[in-house]
């Protein structure tokens, strides 16, 4: 009898275990955007290997969740990269990279120092090397059902995005397809247009400015 009571008792610590973790995990929506098509025909896209891609900017809303003990509901960051080559490019190296953070105006020290972590593990090398740290108020729309490729984000005067779904006006060649996956785990990942999108900011050694490119993804995460 006291043989079940205790594997009774250590499956219901068990289970307590587990809805702590999934209490905790940090979900929310996502958002990147390079300075290459990623829904593209082969042609297209090799013409711009060593040329363009080498920047993008990536950006999450944290409905819920807390990271190294930070509750994050609600909060959301950006980071900005630069790297050597073609970011989605697997024939290439594009090491090494350099990011800024933006982080959420709101957060307070704990929390901006969990969303640089959470970025640093979820964009792997991309984010590996921060340069830079900004703070900004930030605003995200992501759209739902039919219109869930559009999205807008708005970091400050750093940092924007606007995209709109795809659709069969904005084929070229015909053979377009999803040429360079996302460029972090993903759940729902959908290829989207992204009508502007750009970074005005310090730190990268580079600002830009771009529109009417195929060169999206909006998609959900769980970490």
């Amino acid at each position: 009898m006291k043989r079940f009571r205790t594997a009774g008792i250590a499956a219901i610590a068990a289970v307590m275990l587990l809805a702590v973790s999934l209490s905790a995990a940090v979900q929310g929506n996502y958002v990147e955007v390079r300075t290459a098509d990623v829904w593209t025909g082969p042609c297209f896209a090799n013409s711009q290997v060593g040329i363009e891609g080498r920047r993008a900017i990536l950006a999450w809303h944290i409905n819920r969740g807390e990271w190294h003990g930070a509750k994050l509901d609600g909060l959301s960051v950006l980071a900005v990269v630069r790297a050597k080559d073609n970011v989605g490019d697997p024939y290439h190296n594009p090491y090494p990279a350099k990011a800024i953070v933006i982080v959420d105006q709101r957060a307070n020290a704990a929390q901006r120092a969990a969303l640089v972590s959470f970025v640093q593990a979820m964009a792997g090398k991309l984010a590996q090397n921060v340069v830079r740290v900004d703070s900004a108020p930030i605003a995200m729309a992501f759209g739902s059902g039919t219109n869930r490729g559009h999205v807008s984000v708005i970091a400050g005067n750093l940092a924007r995005i606007e995209t709109r779904c795809l659709c069969s006006g904005d084929t070229i060649c015909g053979n377009e397809m999803l040429y360079y996956p996302p460029l972090i785990k993903v759940s729902n990942a959908m290829a989207a247009y992204t009508l502007d999108e750009g970074f005005n900011g310090k730190g990268l050694g580079a600002v830009w400015n771009n529109t009417d490119e195929r060169s999206a993804y909006v998609a959900s995460f769980h970490a």
